[in-house]
């Protein structure tokens, strides 16, 4: 699938753009900066599109990062910030972004039907947090960033909010608050797919 098809189609999962959200997860400053993408400036950069990827359906996502990490490195010794590797997250993927205490506040393992291979039952953590050279904190202890769209997370809010009857405005700051240390907060998916490209970044959608 092409990136502009793969974009059109992912801009259908999303609903009208919630408040203005900060960069960084928990940062203070309520304006846009996107400008940590200009400072990629490897050699080699690819991101990897999870904008409607199904985590219960294969809950190892990251496989493909790491791949690319690894063979770049073994054929050509490169390295962060030589080479650099973007994972961008949106829709149904919104849980590889969470925290451990959203997945067990939230119920996202029941939610995304994912299921914690030590447990055999619906996960009450980030099973793809840590614990595997494929994990999220080793990819990026490799300069890997992970990006949370933030017109993904009002819809995620919307629901999540409307299943508790709680307001939807103290939730989505809860789940702001939630998100893994170095989630980037971008106003949308498709707006950080493009800005990647346009910033020579290849595209793969897995």
């Amino acid at each position: 699938m092409s990136a502009l098809a793969s974009i059109a189609g992912g801009a259908a999962i999303h609903a009208p753009a919630a408040d203005a959200a900060p960069q960084i997860a928990g940062a203070s400053t309520p304006n846009w900066d996107l400008t940590w993408l200009d400072e990629l400036r490897g050699k080699h950069k690819q991101l990897y599109d999870l904008g409607t990827f199904n985590l219960g359906a294969d809950q190892a996502p990251l496989r493909y990062t790491r791949n690319f990490l690894d063979t770049f490195r073994d054929v050509y010794a490169l390295e962060s910030p030589d080479i650099n590797t973007l994972v961008g997250v949106s829709g149904p993927a919104f849980a590889l972004n969470a925290s451990d205490r959203l997945w067990e506040k939230y119920a996202l393992g029941e939610r995304s039907k994912i299921i914690d291979p030590s447990t055999m039952r619906p996960a009450v953590r980030n099973i793809m947090l840590d614990g595997s050279n494929v994990s999220i904190k080793a990819l990026q202890s490799r300069g890997t960033i992970f990006w949370q769209c933030n017109v993904a997370l009002g819809v995620v809010a919307q629901q999540l909010a409307e299943a508790r009857r709680m307001p939807v405005a103290d939730l989505r700051a809860d789940l702001v608050a939630g998100l893994n240390p170095g989630v980037r907060l971008v106003p949308s998916h498709v707006m950080a797919l493009a800005l990647a490209q346009e910033r020579g970044f290849t595209y793969m959608k897995p």
